[in-house]
């Protein structure tokens, strides 16, 4: 039974840490998006985050952790009738058409706009969500992408410094903005909104994630 326990805690965890990468990405993504086509001279959590364009860093940030976290999943679970990216395929499917149908939009502006709608937004959990699955199993996707992603692991093998240095310096970068947006907020109760909150918790598991990962030299032990 507890081993039972630690294997699906494990993948439970693992899955955990990848949502929270994707979540950091979608929300950087959305925020920028809004940022270069609307608001130019916007500056988001002043004066504490200098210009809104330093958020591009949660970007390396989050995908940064991703393979580390990919990996603490790396456990023999078995499937249930299908792989696990098949699943992730068919709630990314079904998150998308209902979406579509309630309140319509088009993929890309799911994505790029900074819409705070409940519907919309709920819709992009769940693709995120299918999108985790399809992360945890990629290499089964197809043979093609494997090879890829093993060549991929290779080269990150070989320059394991440079990404454990990247990875320590990615974190600070995180503790930077969890800081600013921290310290910010209840300066302004008004803008305590529950985006915001999210946001201060994906900054917190990225910044923890970072400098777990630094601490256990992930990338200079990849196997």
């Amino acid at each position: 039974m507890g081993k039972i326990v630690d294997i699906y805690g494990k993948k439970l965890f693992s899955l955990a840490l990848i949502f929270n990468s994707l979540l950091t990405l979608v929300y950087v993504i959305g925020l920028l998006s809004t940022f270069y086509r609307n608001y130019p001279e916007w500056r988001p959590y002043p004066p504490y985050v200098l210009h809104a364009s330093l958020f591009l860093l949660l970007i390396p940030a989050a995908l940064i952790n991703i393979f580390p976290s990919v990996n603490i999943g790396k456990v023999e679970t078995g499937r249930l009738w299908f792989h696990h990216y098949i699943y992730g395929f068919i709630v990314i499917a079904i998150a998308t058409i209902l979406t579509a149908i309630w309140f319509p939009t088009s993929m890309l502006s799911l994505f790029t706009a900074n819409d705070s709608t409940a519907g919309i937004n709920v819709g992009r959990f769940f693709i995120i969500g299918g999108l985790t699955l399809v992360v945890d199993d990629l290499p089964d996707v197809s043979k093609t992408l494997k090879s890829g992603l093993c060549f991929l692991k290779a080269k990150a093998q070989q320059n394991g410094r440079i990404f454990h240095a990247v990875q320590l310096i990615m974190g600070f970068a995180s503790l930077y903005f969890l800081l600013a947006v921290s310290i910010y907020l209840p300066q302004h109760p008004a803008e305590i909104t529950l985006a915001n909150i999210i946001l201060v918790g994906t900054l917190l598991v990225t910044t923890l994630t970072s400098f777990a990962n630094a601490t256990r030299k992930s990338w200079l032990k990849l196997c």
